[in-house]
């Protein structure tokens, strides 16, 4: 394990992190803190607890696990995209390093990031309500699973981009949304049936459920049935990962 490149690139993902603070940190919290104004304090109020917790505490899990879902997708897909876009990726992959390596340390480098602006988001969460984590080692977990997976997820994407526009397709328009619809603000006990059932299709409803799950002891779905889910998006996106590095597909010139 050649451990000198792999820690050359993360520690350079991550001085770009220092760089770019008020776009990396200062504004997913400023965001995340708004959703806490505008939903558990001016909405909250109005709406009955929900399982025995009350609702701006219910909402803590998914708004942290919308943060580290979109920043994990966002920061790893311009990590690798840059370098490509400047045509420096030739460069590393010509490096004595194996493309293991290259993934560890790009998606090592976006994790962190996510992994921080959630600690930031957490504490944060407790200036507005107050809250407790049931099962802390399952929350830390998870986050981690997640903040992985999703970053593996961006490192595809940042790969199959050929452009600025298709690099912010998935975080915006296909990860956004899934992730509003996915419990973040709702339990889904709360709609009809039939929207119910349509939800479970929702892959994201499977990480925020356990996610929650850590904090209060209370989920959509059951927590092994989510950790499985998470396990399984981990295991495809590594597969995409070997296959792109095998065929060399938009990394060739």
């Amino acid at each position: 394990m050649n451990w000198y490149a792999i820690l050359a690139i993360y520690r350079y993902e991550m001085s770009r992190t220092r760089r770019t603070l008020l776009q990396s940190i200062v504004a997913p919290v400023i965001s995340t803190a708004l959703y806490f104004v505008v939903f558990g304090a001016a909405i909250g109020h109005r709406i009955n607890e929900i399982g025995g917790i009350s609702y701006g505490a219910f909402i803590v899990p998914g708004l942290t696990m919308l943060s580290v879902l979109t920043h994990s997708v966002s920061n790893a897909a311009f990590g690798i995209y840059f370098p490509r876009f400047t045509r420096n990726i030739y460069e590393i992959l010509s490096a004595p390093i194996s493309h293991f390596e290259i993934t560890l340390a790009f998606v090592g480098a976006a994790a962190t990031k996510s992994l921080f602006l959630a600690a930031i988001i957490l504490i944060t969460a407790r200036l507005f309500v107050p809250y407790e984590i049931a099962h802390p080692v399952w929350m830390l977990a998870f986050l981690v699973l997640t903040a992985l997976t999703f970053s593996l997820l961006g490192f595809i994407i940042g790969i199959w981009a050929d452009n600025f526009e298709k690099l912010q397709f998935v975080p915006m328009l296909i990860l956004t949304p899934l992730t509003f619809l996915g419990g973040t603000f709702y339990a889904i006990d709360m709609l009809p049936p039939f929207w119910q059932k349509l939800t479970l299709l929702n892959p994201v409803l499977y990480l925020i459920s356990g996610f929650r799950w850590s904090f209060f002891g209370l989920a959509d779905v059951n927590v092994w049935l989510s950790l499985g889910m998470t396990l399984l998006f981990l295991s495809l996106f590594l597969g995409v990962a070997a296959w792109i590095f095998k065929t060399g597909y938009r990394l060739r010139p």
